[in-house]
């Protein structure tokens, strides 16, 4: 990016939002300036004090999102509902996930084209956070983007409608945008939001000494991205906007996982950190509420983003989880150890490994 930028991050306080937050700011880049808007206060690292602008917002509100993004340059919108008033997946009358994940980004797109006509300057970036399973179901295990769309679940057919809104966008000239489609995210906490996802919810269950449950046999591979591989994605985004305008592109290492050998990584890490025995990793029956997509093997290709960014995921396996684990048992430590790491119930809702 050159000259002067003012980079909004929208919901800036969640997992991937303050690891992307940090990474703009940790970069330092001449003339870029970095605003961080949620609803919760974000808490930023003393390095980076007078670095980032910290705005609270509920940008349900009215006006409250075209007062965040006033002057932006670019725009990453992490604000979203993943989970239903259950802890599991979104329901079909979840009307607050709607207005959350599909609603803002209308707005979004509607406070960008209320811009003064006549401008000099040109549309705004906007880099949308999507998912690699909007794709649907698909009869291959690797998939490279250029698949058709068949959304299934509420949670990806929602981040498809805003994805297409945010391409329509593109198509009239309102703004430059791009969607990274990522996989599964995984990493430390963030000091105002935790990771609840497949790999930190087995870390916290093997640090209380629980056994580590699947509902398969351990074959069913995931392609797991690392959060600060993550982070530098949306940094790399920013930076050829142009190259990307318009388009949805597939982030991931490239190298699906079979699940049991990441239990079992996960196992050994935390028994590096702890001196005890590696927790055992079982297979157990699934339970009523299991999606097929639960079964289903997944691979990114990424060479499209990689061959336009030059980005690659740079964090082996072993070294990221032996980070996560450093930082979720500190955590932990700090806080007090949480009956049933976290609570039975979500770690029932994640052994689907979603």
């Amino acid at each position: 990016m050159s000259g002067p930028r003012q980079v909004v991050v929208l919901g800036a306080s969640g997992f991937i939002g303050s690891a992307v937050v940090r990474a703009l700011a940790d970069a330092g880049t001449p003339g870029v300036r970095v605003r961080a808007v949620s609803r919760r206060p974000v808490r930023l690292p003393d390095r980076l004090a007078g670095r980032v602008e910290v705005v609270a917002a509920d940008l349900t509100e009215p006006g409250a999102l075209a007062r965040a993004v006033a002057g932006a340059d670019a725009v990453l919108p992490f604000t979203a509902r993943i989970r239903g008033a259950s802890g599991w997946r979104l329901s079909e009358d979840d009307t607050e996930a709607e207005r959350v994940n599909v609603g803002l980004i209308r707005d979004l797109v509607a406070v960008l084209g209320g811009r003064p006509s006549g401008s000099t300057r040109r549309p705004p970036v906007v880099v949308f956070p999507g998912s690699n399973t909007q794709v649907g179901r698909v009869g291959v295990e690797r998939i490279d983007g250029s698949e058709p769309d068949r959304p299934e679940g509420v949670y990806d057919r929602q981040k498809h409608a805003a994805e297409s809104l945010l391409k329509e966008a593109s198509a009239a000239g309102l703004a430059r945008a791009v969607s990274l489609r990522l996989p599964p995210v995984y990493g430390p906490p963030a000091p105002t939001a935790e990771d609840r996802g497949v790999v930190s919810t087995m870390i916290r269950r093997a640090l209380a000494g629980e056994p580590l449950t699947m509902w398969h046999d351990g074959t069913v591979r995931r392609d797991l991205l690392y959060v600060d591989d993550a982070a530098r994605a949306f940094a790399a985004a920013l930076a050829h906007a142009d190259a990307l305008d318009g388009r949805h592109f597939l982030i991931g290492t490239g190298r699906a996982q079979p699940l049991g050998e990441v239990f079992r990584a996960v196992a050994r890490a935390v028994s590096r950190c702890t001196g005890a025995d590696p927790v055992p990793v079982v297979s157990v029956t699934p339970p009523p509420h299991a999606d097929p997509t639960d079964f289903r093997s997944l691979e990114v290709d990424p060479s499209s983003f990689v061959t336009a960014t030059g980005w690659r995921a740079l964090t082996p396996l072993d070294e990221a989880l032996d980070r996560t684990v450093t930082a979720v048992a500190a955590a932990r430590a700090g806080a007090g150890a949480e009956a049933g790491a976290g609570a039975g119930a979500e770690a029932g809702a994640e052994a689907g490994h979603r």
